[in-house]
C-alpha cells in the first residue's frame, strides 16, 4: 500500500513539476551522494508532512497547543530535516574528496614515474580506488574512451565534486601537459602542499572547538532555558489574573530572540571553523529546531513540571 501511494505521488510530481526543476533537484541529491530518484524523495517528503500535520493537529487539540505553530512545525520539520541531511552528506562527501586528493595525486605521480601515460595512469587508479573521487575518475575514463576531450573531462570532475583544490590541480596538470613540464614532480609537489593544507585545517578545527562548544551550549541550552522562564512567568501571571499585553509581547520577543540567536550562532560557528559564513546554514537549521523546541516546551509546559 505504501509503495503504491509512493508510486502515485512520484508520478504526480513527475507530471506536474517542470523537468528543469526536477533535474536541478536530482543534481543536488547526486552531489550530496544521495542516489535516489528526485520524485521519490519528494514523495516521501510529502507523506511525512501529511503525517506530521495529522499528528500535530491531533496533539494540539489534546494538549491545547497553538494550532498555527503546530501546522508550521509540521510543514517545516520534514523539509528542514531533508535539507540538513543533504547539507551534511554534501559536506561529508566534499571532506572525503579533499582528504583523498593528496593520496590520489601521490599514486598518480608514482605511476607516471614508472612510465605510464597520464590517461593510462588515471585508468589504473580508477580500478582500485574507492570513494567519491575515484567514482568520478571512473566516469571520466569512460567519457574519454567515448571520445570526450581529456581536458574537458578533467575540469568536469572538479566541477561535479565542487572542489577548488581539485580544480586548481587539474588546471596545473593541463598546463603542464601543454608546456611539456615534468608532470610527476608537479603532481607530487601539489600533493605535498594539499597534505599540509589539510593538516592546517585539522589544527584549526581542534583549536577552535572550545569556542564552538560554548556557542552550541549557549544556543541550545542556556538561551532556551533562560528565555523559557518568561513563558512560565507569563502563565503564572495570567493564572493570577494579572496578564497584560506587555507580558504576552515579551513571550513573542523571547521566541524571536531564540530564532535570531540560533541562526547567528550557526553562522558564527561556520565562520570560526571554516572562515566562511555561507556554510553556517548546516549549523543554523539544527540549532534553530532544537533551541526553539526546547524553548516552546519550557515556556508552555514548564509550569506543570514546577508544580510537581
Amino acid at each position: 500500500m505504501i509503495n503504491d501511494l509512493l508510486y502515485l505521488i512520484s508520478k504526480f510530481i513527475d507530471d506536474k513539476i517542470p523537468k528543469k526543476y526536477s533535474i536541478s533537484f536530482q543534481e543536488i541529491l547526486l552531489v550530496s551522494g544521495i542516489f535516489n530518484v528526485a520524485s521519490e524523495v519528494l514523495a516521501i517528503l510529502i507523506i511525512f508532512v501529511v503525517f506530521l500535520l495529522i499528528l500535530f493537529i491531533f496533539l494540539s487539540f489534546i494538549f491545547n497547543f497553538d494550532l498555527l505553530v503546530s501546522i508550521v512545525l509540521a510543514i517545516a520539520i520534514p523539509p528542514g530535516f531533508l535539507a540538513c541531511i543533504i547539507i551534511y552528506k554534501s559536506e561529508k562527501r566534499s571532506e572525503d574528496v579533499e582528504k583523498s586528493i593528496p593520496d590520489f595525486l601521490r599514486q598518480l605521480a608514482s605511476m607516471l614515474r614508472v612510465g605510464l601515460s597520464f590517461e593510462n595512469a588515471m585508468e589504473e587508479l580508477s580500478k582500485y580506488g574507492s570513494g567519491p573521487l575515484y567514482d568520478e575518475i571512473k566516469r571520466s575514463v569512460i567519457e574519454i574512451k567515448m571520445g570526450r576531450d581529456f581536458n574537458e573531462s578533467m575540469v568536469a570532475i572538479s566541477s561535479r565534486l565542487k572542489s577548488k583544490n581539485l580544480e586548481r590541480t587539474f588546471k596545473l596538470i593541463i598546463e603542464a601537459k601543454k608546456t611539456g613540464g615534468n608532470l610527476a614532480d608537479i603532481i607530487e609537489n601539489v600533493s605535498d602542499d594539499l597534505r599540509e593544507l589539510n593538516a592546517l585545517k585539522r589544527d584549526r578545527k581542534s583549536s577552535v572547538m572550545m569556542a564552538v562548544i560554548f556557542l552550541v551550549i549557549s544556543a541550545v541550552i542556556a538561551a532556551p532555558f533562560a528565555l523559557g522562564m518568561i513563558g512560565i512567568y507569563s502563565s503564572f501571571m495570567t493564572s493570577l489574573g494579572k496578564g497584560s499585553e506587555l507580558i504576552e509581547t515579551s513571550k513573542i520577543a523571547a521566541g524571536s530572540y531564540i530564532i535570531i540567536h540560533s541562526i547567528l550562532a550557526g553562522l558564527i560557528i561556520s565562520l570560526v571553523m571554516y572562515g566562511n559564513v555561507k556554510k553556517g546554514i548546516k549549523f543554523s537549521i539544527p540549532l534553530l529546531i532544537i533551541a526553539y523546541s526546547l524553548f516552546y516546551i519550557i515556556s508552555n509546559f514548564g509550569s506543570y513540571f514546577l508544580a510537581f
